[in-house]
């Protein structure tokens, strides 16, 4: 009964995930609400087990048939795989909990700019391009990175926000390079939980199945209905987030 609620988990956090991120704000409470009395960093250890499938192959599904500028964001990738690696090592030297108040507000002003600028990321008009397109990507992937090694909640919807808001993509292209991005930082993230053993994989691999079916109906989704679609599931996710995150850091704790 634990697989199969945690693979139905899978498939909507896939889903959710391919269309704009925050597939996280799904099945990582489904864990923690399934597996009460587990470690922590197993929990998280199996969902970027999971994820890692439905981000990579989103990202494929999306390449097929959005043009994506590889020149920037292969070397973004790398930037995020090297930020998540350093994130992840830094956490276990600093407790990340102040991030844990600070996060919704950022968040907020995220969800109102994105509302007061009702056109952004209506169109795809790139600010950069060449070796400056490259480093302003570099620069997204390498502190979104890090943040995803550090804390994490909410990376692919920064991804794709920073993606339109400062290199100009629309929010279909921000979301196709959010894919890639976010593979590369759940692949760093993936590589510790495994060397530290904290990952189930006999649930990891079945939960990382329904995650592709889940990210081949967000994808189908998204190409289908583009930009106007995805910049709506985009507020959505934005806000679920602010509420989740807004519980975590202040309602939670006075209740315990």
């Amino acid at each position: 009964m634990e697989l199969l609620l945690a693979s139905i988990a899978s498939l909507l956090a896939g889903c959710i995930d391919a269309i704009v991120g925050g597939g996280g704000l799904i099945l990582v409470p489904a864990l923690f609400a399934i597996f009460p009395t587990t470690h922590p960093a197993t929990l998280f250890g199996t969902n970027k087990g999971a994820a890692v499938w439905g981000t990579g192959i989103a990202t494929v599904q999306y390449s097929r048939r959005v043009t994506l500028p590889w020149h920037a964001l292969g070397p973004a990738a790398g930037a995020g795989f090297v930020g998540s690696l350093a994130g992840a090592w830094l956490v276990t030297v600093v407790s990340p909990d102040f991030l844990r108040k600070v996060l919704p507000a950022v968040l907020l002003i995220v969800l109102l700019y994105t509302l007061a600028k009702k056109e952004l990321g209506h169109t795809h008009t790139p600010r950069f391009s060449g070796q400056q397109e490259a480093w302003a990507a570099s620069t997204v992937g390498l502190l979104i990175g890090f943040y995803d090694g550090f804390f994490g909640p909410g990376t692919g919807s920064f991804f794709v926000f920073l993606l339109v808001r400062w290199l100009g993509y629309d929010f279909l292209h921000a979301s196709a390079g959010a894919k890639l991005l976010n593979t590369a930082t759940n692949l760093a993230a993936l590589l510790l939980f495994t060397l530290t053993g904290h990952v189930w994989w006999h649930f990891a691999l079945v939960m990382g199945l329904t995650n592709v079916m889940g990210s081949l109906l967000g994808t189908h989704l998204a190409l289908k209905h583009g930009t106007g679609f995805v910049r709506g599931v985009f507020i959505a996710v934005v806000s679920a987030l602010i509420l989740k995150t807004s519980w975590d850091a202040f309602l939670r704790s006075g209740l315990t």
